[in-house]
């Protein structure tokens, strides 16, 4: 489980999050909220790619302050481009690089990377150059990437913001039988109906917190009261 306590973070004078306190337990949960809301700062706050100035963030009882490379080995992140995430010349190497410093064999490892690749619908594009994949191969690339390391939580910072219609549909499909909790920030309303639990965010602080429906109408009407106010969101 991630618990926050008391997280805020500012930026240049900017308050970004203010006292947010959390829970984070159930298989699948939902961050939403307009641009500017905290949410992308949260969730590298979960997996320690970002301190909080104050307050803590605890995964399993860790802090992220204290013991970050513990942290990550635990919780896997994905951005919104993958082309942020993929670093090696081919998709098989890309695969493999989160194997290093592990004691595998080179058989072993191979074994590992075709099971993946396999898994994630990559497996005639071992030898393909990562960078000249498609859109959606990228994500699932992405994904693989992570996913090979076997973190217990997956945090996917708007992973489908950059993919057409088709590939939404196929990395959800590949999301909803992952057996790690997968928390997920996503502007995509229609894409959380069956989550366990959605957040919406506001100003960098949690304005609703509930089952999707209800919490989509809170989002909806917080936007709403702003537009017929005439305040920027």
């Amino acid at each position: 489980m991630i618990s926050l306590q008391d997280v805020s973070h500012d930026f240049t004078g900017f308050q970004v999050l203010q006292e947010v306190s959390l829970d984070l337990h159930e298989h699948r949960i939902a961050f939403i909220g307009a641009n500017g809301s905290g949410k992308s700062t949260l969730a590298r706050t979960l997996n320690g790619l970002l301190v909080p100035q104050q307050g803590s963030v605890l995964v399993d009882g860790v802090d992220t302050r204290k013991d970050p490379a513990r942290v990550r080995r635990r919780v896997g992140f994905m951005f919104s481009d993958a082309n942020h995430q993929i670093i090696m010349p081919t998709v098989a190497e890309d695969v493999a690089l989160g194997l290093r410093g592990q004691k595998l064999s080179k058989p072993e490892k191979s074994d590992i990377v075709a099971g993946v690749l396999n898994r994630y619908g990559l497996s005639g594009l071992s030898g393909h150059p990562a960078h000249l994949l498609s859109g959606g191969q990228k994500q699932m690339l992405a994904l693989a990437s992570v996913l090979v390391t076997e973190p217990d939580i997956l945090i996917c910072d708007e992973p489908t913001t950059l993919l057409d219609l088709h590939n939404v549909q196929i990395f959800l499909d590949t999301l909803g039988h992952l057996s790690q909790q997968v928390i997920l920030m996503t502007h995509h309303l229609d894409i959380i109906d069956d989550f366990d639990r959605v957040i919406v965010m506001d100003r960098g602080q949690v304005h609703f917190d509930g089952l999707p429906r209800e919490a989509v109408a809170a989002y909806r009407h917080l936007i709403g009261s702003r537009k017929r106010e005439g305040i920027p969101r």
